[in-house]
């Protein structure tokens, strides 16, 4: 079970992964990673100016230090000038106790300062790989567009190739046809033409009475060829005068035999 739940689970995966690599588009993937590259360029620039408000702030912070330590050395000058030792004392007491701030704060400041620095430096880096990468970006994508256009082209012509070759091969066809139904037509005729097929249509047919003259001369015929042949061997003018008399009374004898048959 765990075996066929694997098998299914790597299907499901490699389907997903074909429609996805089909609904993919590259040029919207270069867009979007040229979107995050430039969010991650606004975020740098952000820390940078974070980090240098901060500077600017201790900054601010040392000055007013300084003006107070100033102040307070200026005031003990003072106090000792008018023999007031003691006030000199408290005021070089409170100046010492900010110097101690000042200098913490300028080590503060000496490390946001190198912070900036590095953020800075980076920034421009950064900057830099954007411009290229959206330079490389637009590249791609004109090749892309480009080769995508190709392709669109020559499936065009390949899908003209295939119809002219279906246009032809039904030409091809339709010939064939013909020529097998005119071949068959030729056939027939000849068939016929010789009396092997008969004629269904009726149009050639002879009905009885026209079969029984045609019979009945073509008997004649032949028995008045004999009798001239006998006339002949016999070779005596009485036997062809007699040889055409039999033929003059078949010939007679003829009208009345048909006129028999028109009576039936």
């Amino acid at each position: 079970m765990s075996g066929v739940m694997k098998r299914m689970g790597m299907l499901f995966r490699a389907k997903a992964n074909k429609a996805l690599d089909r609904a993919e588009d590259p040029r919207e993937t270069l867009d979007y990673s040229y979107q995050k590259q430039l969010e991650l360029l606004q975020k740098v620039r952000r820390g940078v100016a974070d980090v240098a408000t901060s500077r600017k702030r201790l900054e601010l912070q040392l000055n007013q230090l300084q003006g107070q330590s100033a102040k307070l050395e200026d005031q003990g000058r003072k106090a000792l000038a008018l023999g007031r030792e003691d006030l000199a004392r408290e005021a070089l007491s409170r100046r010492a106790s900010l110097q101690q701030q000042v200098s913490d704060l300028e080590v503060q400041h000496q490390t946001l300062q190198g912070e900036e620095e590095k953020l800075t430096l980076a920034a421009q880096r950064l900057q830099a790989k954007v411009d290229a990468f959206r330079t490389k970006k637009e590249t791609i994508k004109a090749t892309y567009t480009a080769a995508q256009a190709q392709t669109r082209i020559a499936e065009s012509f390949s899908g003209i190739s295939e119809e002219m070759s279906d246009v032809g091969l039904a030409i091809q066809r339709a010939e064939d046809k013909t020529a097998q139904l005119q071949a068959r037509a030729g056939a027939i005729d000849e068939l016929l033409a010789s009396g092997a097929l008969d004629d269904q249509s009726g149009l050639g047919s002879k009905d009885d009475i026209q079969a029984e003259l045609d019979r009945l001369s073509g008997g004649t015929d032949v028995e008045l060829e004999l009798q001239r042949m006998k006339a002949e061997l016999a070779g005596g003018p009485s036997a062809q005068q007699q040889a055409i008399e039999g033929g003059a009374q078949g010939n007679a004898q003829q009208p009345q035999t048909q006129h028999r048959f028109d009576k039936q």
